[in-house]
């Protein structure tokens, strides 16, 4: 059986697209997330990570398992506030388990950003030559998770209506960063 390589697909984005993680931290508020439940996440931590440990209006909870998170932020919603999870796509893996009896048995809203560690700008996740990151799609779409990539600035506008459904249908949602977002106040 031969498997078709990333460079025999079309771009999901052009290769230099840019990602702001101002942008998405301002797309997260607007949701009325108010608490970020974190494990250092490499493709996330300059973007994303250190401007949200920093943000007065985002109460930053740091944890040492993923699948800690995922408690934290099923707790945050019996007690109707809005939670963000935010590891990498290892982690997510490594908490699968949790997901599935907390998240999608127990139909607790958890919504997870989940940066995708080294996959190639513009190829989807599918589509990658790093098997951990292609089969992560094939995994939420076994367990019925609805999953989006946020790959570019135009994806931005998906953050918002994908937390509210998670809310509003008490399940999981899964927001893929497909790139390194652009730390706040870097242009390029």
């Amino acid at each position: 059986m031969s498997e078709t390589t990333s460079t025999e697909h079309e771009p999901i984005a052009p290769i230099d697209a840019k990602l702001h993680g101002a942008a998405i931290i301002g797309a997260i508020k607007q949701s009325g997330v108010k608490t970020i439940v974190t494990l250092p996440d490499r493709t996330t931590s300059t973007g994303l990570l250190r401007p949200i440990s920093q943000d007065n209006e985002l109460r930053h909870v740091r944890v040492c398992k993923e699948d800690e998170a995922i408690a934290i932020s099923a707790a945050l919603s019996i007690c109707d506030q809005r939670s963000l999870v935010l590891i990498q796509y290892t982690g997510l893996l490594d908490s699968i388990n949790a997901v599935r009896g907390v998240s999608v048995e127990y139909g607790m809203p958890t919504c997870m950003m989940v940066g995708l560690l080294s996959k190639e700008p513009g190829v989807a996740p599918r589509h990658s030559n790093k098997y951990g990151i292609k089969i992560v799609e094939p995994i939420l779409d076994a367990m019925g998770v609805a999953h989006h990539l946020i790959e570019t600035d135009d994806d931005i506008e998906m953050i918002v209506p994908a937390i509210d459904e998670a809310y509003r249908n008490s399940c999981p949602i899964v927001l893929l960063i497909g790139r390194p977002p652009i730390p706040p106040g870097e242009e390029s």
